[in-house]
């Protein structure tokens, strides 16, 4: 069953150059032109990942995205003309799977995409070894192949990047992961910032300790992350 993309872009020949590139990948296409729409058509639609352009009238990409994130997990791909760093490490705070510039490549954009859905396709069969695929680390509990996270069985809503983050850390609590080791995971492979990983780790803490849980992840100074207290 093909994948269903939705575009928020307020330029018309924007859309049509993406929605060309992702059709012929043989995924389904939807359009909005600005944020309010974008969301309305989320509800209606339903879609398996969403590309949002970050300067757009009425509203813009990244209130669209608070706005999402209060409800839903759904991926978030972000695309901005403009190249500053304030607005990427803002973006994937506020819950964005990843980050691409204007201008940039059809295929670049294309293989982005395919790195979130190989994620989210592969993530219930990556442990064969596990019959039933949840952890549970004191008051963490994580339903890999239902996809749910909770703390004291609240549930925690996580984008598929930081839950991806949080089942690596699940899986081994005692290994220190170095942000190499993160970069050459699935997770973020073609994404090689530092920065990227630091944003994703700052906001799955964020999520948990306003749900009760602090130091979820642990930094371990000079070399990288780990989990942290889970109780």
């Amino acid at each position: 069953m093909s994948k269903h993309v939705l575009i928020v872009d307020d330029d018309p020949h924007i859309r049509e150059v993406i929605r060309f590139a992702l059709e012929q990948a043989g995924m389904t296409v939807s359009e909005a032109a600005n944020g309010e729409e974008g969301l309305r058509r989320i509800e209606t639609l339903n879609p398996d990942l969403v590309i949002l352009d970050i300067v757009m009238p009425e509203m813009d990409g990244l209130e669209m995205c608070r706005q999402l994130r209060k409800q839903s997990d759904l991926p978030v791909l972000f695309l901005s003309s403009r190249d500053e760093e304030i607005d990427r490490i803002l973006g994937l705070e506020l819950g964005g799977d990843d980050y691409l510039t204007k201008p940039f490549s059809p295929r670049e954009l294309v293989a982005r995409v395919n790195v979130i859905f190989r994620w989210l396709s592969r993530h219930p069969n990556t442990h064969p070894v596990s019959p039933s695929p949840v952890y549970q680390r004191g008051d963490i509990k994580l339903d890999a192949e239902s996809h749910v996270a909770s703390w004291q069985d609240q549930p925690v809503i996580l984008t598929a990047t930081e839950f991806a983050l949080l089942e690596i850390f699940l899986r081994h609590p005692k290994r220190v992961y170095t942000r190499d080791d993160l970069i050459d995971s699935d997770i973020f492979r073609d994404i090689i910032s530092d920065r990227t990983i630091d944003s994703h780790i700052r906001r799955l803490r964020q999520k948990f300790s306003e749900a009760g849980g602090n130091h979820v992840v642990e930094t371990v100074h000079g070399v990288g992350y780990r989990l942290g207290t889970c109780q």
